[in-house]
Formats: structure tokens, sequence, C-alpha cells
């Protein structure tokens, strides 16, 4: 390999980012003192528009006649191991273009098939004509379709800039709900969205510490101290309002808040403000998508999103007549979004906002007085206040009724009931539950048989309220507030909650009640696991592969800054009481893995050599791990 990048480099330093370019040009050489030999290739397609390829563009648009070239795009391949290629078919006349000469072009990107893009390449597309010395004008002498552009372009107003990369997200990336409040150290991050809105990607935090803490001296010690810039990055948009881009695919828009975001995004902002509501308007508009997709059809897109059309004045004068008093200001329904203000009422998913606040959890817009919030989010903030009565006190709220606990299902409607005011009603209770996929069925067979599942779906399997059953639908249930799980809480979950509910049953199958034997015998086996887990004996323990042994966790003391992706475990590690690899929780959330993470780690890592013992190599970064107690204890008593 090593001698093959030589060889490219020596013979071919155009084209030697891609093998296949080298192919191209050594095809060209082939026909070369043959007449006008003509080359036909299939290959990828971002060697049209990258910056890295200018060279080898210009001077094959002088020195070539482009006879053909269609755009395949993604999919153009049967084989499912090319599937996500993109890719043109090109045919190359060994021989300049003459004055005047136009190269043909077709594209059938748009299907999402092979036999598709077949049909449309062999009957129906549309057969384009431009120039191909005009080719040369374009920005980059990037080859399009189109005919450059008088207009202005938006890199006379604005610049892009690119995200911060960690490299380790597991560690230094969390969403917001994993936290009860944002701990020091932690700062907001957005990133991507999935469709335009006004304010959105305000899920995540990343463990900035100013810039100059631990992820700091990793990427130093990752890169070097001179490399750092190439990862931290975004300082030039950091305090300014501009647009955030997610730049893949169509390139959905939010509003960018002005804080850190992550390398999935894009920030466009301006150097005058009075600017930003046009490129609002212009970014968020579906013609910007289809302008930068004419010059750039990679996955990912980067500087080319500036290098586009903008014609201020058209701009400005749709944004005067859609925000006549500028912009809005940060309003959200969605309980996915640090901002949103964390009332049931009006949320987009009202049901899992009111458990989560019945488990005693707030949103980070209502206790931040200085987060920037509309005159409406700070309206409903301060009505969400009002229910703070219904939060329970310990975290833990049982489905029946334990002790002198109600149902889990009657403090719910209670909470519903206030949130609702006056509007309350039945018919709403329904609504409620046929938007939550539970149409014509009680509030409590939904909290028993669909929240879960549905909270992990909302919340990007991170979930906050866990639901801990013993495998029967008229059961021990409880939903529990992670953040208020520690030690003392599991404790009186185990002995408190269940052991009322055991001493029920005992008396019940006692009076030979019918089904009490079957829920004694459901209630001691979930006790046994919840007894594993607060014991934490391994492989009930919980492992992270950035702490030395003497800091990882002994028993059930989590540390939430770890994440839930690693607290959970243990509560889905210990023998299953229902469904398979869940553990006591009553589904496993999706995506969930301990194997080998993503990336290599620095050689000061705690567990650098771990790999070894597993079969892989040094600097395999191994979340399947289990420590004893004893080693723990041990490491402890050695540390000191």
């Amino acid at each position: 390999m090593v001698c093959l990048k030589a060889y490219c480099a020596a013979h071919y330093p155009d084209a030697k980012n891609d093998l296949a370019n080298v192919f191209l040009e050594r095809c060209l050489e082939l026909t070369h003192g043959h007449g006008a030999g003509v080359v036909q290739i299939v290959m990828p397609q971002n060697w049209l528009f990258l910056p890295g390829y200018k060279k080898q563009r210009a001077r094959l648009l002088k020195r070539m006649s482009w006879n053909l070239l269609a755009r395949l795009g993604e999919g153009g391949f049967d084989s499912p191991q090319a599937a996500g290629a993109f890719i043109i078919l090109l045919t190359q006349t060994h021989a300049p273009a003459a004055k005047g000469f136009e190269m043909c072009g077709v594209d059938v990107s748009a299907p999402k098939t092979a036999a598709e893009k077949a049909v449309l390449l062999r009957d129906e597309a549309e057969l384009v004509s431009v120039s191909q010395h005009g080719q040369l004008g374009n920005p980059d002498a990037r080859v399009m379709f189109e005919a450059q552009s008088s207009v202005t372009t938006l890199n006379k107003y604005a610049y892009h800039n690119l995200g911060i990369c960690t490299g380790d997200s597991i560690r230094f990336y969390r969403k917001f709900w994993e936290f009860a409040d944002r701990p020091i150290g932690w700062n907001w991050m957005q990133s991507t969205v999935e469709t335009s809105k006004d304010f959105d990607g305000c899920e995540s935090l990343v463990y900035w510490e100013e810039g100059a803490g631990v992820l700091y001296d990793f990427v130093v010690e990752k890169l070097g101290e001179d490399q750092v810039g190439s990862w931290l990055r975004g300082r030039n948009a950091w305090g300014r309002h501009g647009v955030l881009i997610s730049a893949m695919r169509e390139l959905p828009a939010t509003s960018y808040l002005g804080g850190l975001f992550d390398e999935n995004a894009v920030v466009v902002v301006c150097e005058d403000p009075k600017v930003v509501p046009a490129l609002w308007c212009y970014c968020s508009d579906p013609s910007y998508s289809i302008e930068v997709r004419k010059a750039n059809q990679t996955l990912k897109v980067r500087g080319d999103l500036v290098k586009v059309p903008f014609d201020l004045a058209h701009w400005q004068q749709i944004a005067a007549e859609r925000y006549p008093n500028g912009l809005p200001k940060p309003y959200s329904d969605d309980p996915t979004q640090w901002l949103f203000h964390g009332h049931p009422r009006p949320a987009s998913d009202p049901l899992q906002v009111a458990v989560a606040r019945l488990v005693g959890y707030t949103w980070p817009a209502e206790s931040d007085d200085k987060m920037e919030l509309s005159d409406e989010a700070r309206g409903w903030v301060s009505r969400s206040k009002t229910l703070a009565s219904h939060a329970d006190k310990d975290g833990i709220v049982c489905i029946p009724p334990v002790g002198r606990e109600a149902s889990a299902s009657d403090r719910l409607l209670n909470l519903l009931a206030d949130a609702y005011g006056a509007d309350w009603s039945n018919d709403v209770l329904a609504q409620l539950l046929t938007a939550a996929d539970h149409a014509g069925k009680s509030l409590e067979t939904w909290l028993r048989d669909k929240f879960f599942t549905q909270h992990c779906s909302l919340f990007g399997n991170r979930p906050f309220v866990w639901h801990i059953w013993d495998d029967l639908h008229d059961g021990f249930a409880a939903l529990v507030n992670y953040h208020k799980l520690g030690y003392k809480t599991l404790e009186a979950l185990i002995y408190t909650y269940l052991g009322d509910w055991i001493s029920r049953q005992k008396r019940d199958a006692e009076n030979s009640v019918d089904g009490a034997q079957e829920k004694l015998a459901a209630a001691e086996a979930l006790k046994k696991r919840l007894e594993l887990i607060l014991a934490g004996e391994a492989p009930y323990d919980i492992f992270v592969r950035w702490k030395p042994i003497e800091d990882q966790p002994i028993g059930w003391n989590p540390d939430l800054n770890d994440g839930v992706r690693l607290n959970i475990r243990p509560f889905l590690s210990v023998p299953d009481v229902g469904k398979k690899g869940a553990g006591v929780l009553r589904d496993k959330p999706k995506s969930l893995h301990w194997g080998k993470d993503r990336g290599s780690d620095v050689p000061s890592a705690p567990w650098y050599e771990l790999g070894l013992q597993y079969g892989g190599k040094v600097g395999d970064r191994i979340s399947d791990h289990h420590l004893s107690l004893e080693e723990k204890h041990k490491a402890r008593e050695k540390a000191k």
C-alpha cells in the first residue's frame, strides 16, 4: 500500500487522492497516439467538485473532449456492498475540445434503485448541453450541468464554520436529559436536525471545561499540540447568530444559537448581523439545497454551502414580509430540546412530559433564567412550576398502589387535570391515548405496556425514567427517576416499596386469594435481581473504560457523568424477568451495546492494553469488561 501511494504521488500527482482517478489518467494514457481514442469509465463522482481535484479537472477540461457525463448518484449498483457509492459514467476523447464545444450531460441520481436508473438513463432522461470551456469559469472549475449564475454568491456575506470533533463521542458527549442539572464543565452543544425548523438540534452537551480540560489533553495526546485546531473548531462562530446546517442529503437548517456545535453540523454566520434574517430565509428554503446540490453531490458538504448564488435584496424582502418584528426568539414544544418549557399541554408528547414531571424531572429552561427564550416560552415555564406539587420526592412511582401511595395512573390523571385546567375531560384523555398508539385502552395499561418503549424511542435510547417490573401485567412495577436512583433509593425500592408488595402478597396467599402465589414468586425473583445490582458484583457491575480501577463504581453508586449507556447496564445484565436482554426493565433500549467502541485510545488511557485480553489489539476501546468487588477494593486501598 505504501509503495502504491508513493507511485501514484510520483506519476499522477493531480489524481493521487483516489485510485479511481489514477485509473482514469492511465486509461487516457493508453489512448494517446491512437487518433481520437475514447475512454468510457464508471467512477466516483466527488472529484467533479471537491477542491482537492481542481488541478485535474482544469487540466482535463482543457486537454480532453468531454463527450458524455451521466450522473448516477447513490444506488447505481445492485450490489449491497456498493449501495452507498455516488458514481458517474464518463466518456472522454483524447483530444482538446474545439471552440464552442458543448459537453452533454444526463442526471439520473433521483431514483433509488439501479433498475430505475437504468430505465431513465436508456429511455427517458433529458439530455442537456453546456459549454465545456465554460466549466473553467465555475468556482474551483467544478463540473456542473447548469450554467453558472451571475448573481453574487453567498460567501460575499457569510462564511462557514466546522464544529467540534472529540475523537471519542461516547466519553465526551451526552444528551442533556442524562443529567438532572447541567454539571460544571459541560456546555450546551447544538447538533444536526432532520427537517428545517426554527429551533432544533438542542439535545446535546459536550465536556468542554472551557477548552482547557480533559478533552483538550486528550486531543493533544491524540493529534499533537499543533493539530488541536483541526478538531476543536468553531470559535469564529461562537457568540454570533446564524444558521446551523445539517450538511448531509437535503441540508435541513435551524437557527444557530451562538454556542458550541458538533462535527456533523456546519454553521453559517454573517459579519453583518442585519443579514441574518435574509440568510435564515434562504437557507431554510428548499431552493437552497437545490442550488448547493447542483455544485456538490457528496453526502457531506462543507465549503460549498456558501458557494451558491445569493440575491440579498430578494431574501431581505422575504425576511421583512415574514418577520416584520425581526427573527423570533427561541421557543420549542419538543421535550427533547433544552429550550422546552416543561409544560405538558402544548408539548409534542404530553403524556411523556407528564410522566417525567410525575417522577420529579424538570427541563433546563425551567431553571436557567439566563437562557434566551421567547415571552411565550417564559409564560409556559411559569405555568410548569405550578405542577411541582405532583412531583414524587424520591422519584419512585409504583404503577399499582403500594403503601400509602396511590397508583401511578391516578397520580398521572391528577397531574394532567391540573395541567389542562377547565379544558380537561375524558375526551382529552382519549385523544392523548390515541396519539400514544393506545386508542380505546386505559391510562394504566399504557403505563404498563407502552410507556417505556415510547420513552426510549423519544429520548434516543438514553431513558431517564426506568420501568422496573416483575413480568406480570398485574404485578409489581415502578417508574423510577434515574437521576434520583442512588444506593439508598435502590434500597428503598427493594425493601420498602417492593417489600410492602411482597408482604401484601404473602397475606393474600395465606388467605388463598387468586393469583397471589404467582405475584409473590415473581416479586421475590425481582428482589433477588435488584439485590445483585445493589451489590454490584461482576458481571452486574458498571465498567467505565476511561477510569482507572480505583475510580470504578463499587456497588450501585453510579456517576451520572458517565452517562445512561453505561449506568443502565446492570439493570439489563441481570437474568431477564421478561423480554430477552432487558433484565428487570420492561423493554431493552435499542442500539445499546458494550463491545468495542469505535476508534482507538491514547497510550495514557487506563485500559490501553485491554484489547489484547479480548483478542484485539493495543488501544482498542473495550467496554465489555467486568471487575470483581475484591479487585476494586484492593485497588482503592492501594491508591490510599
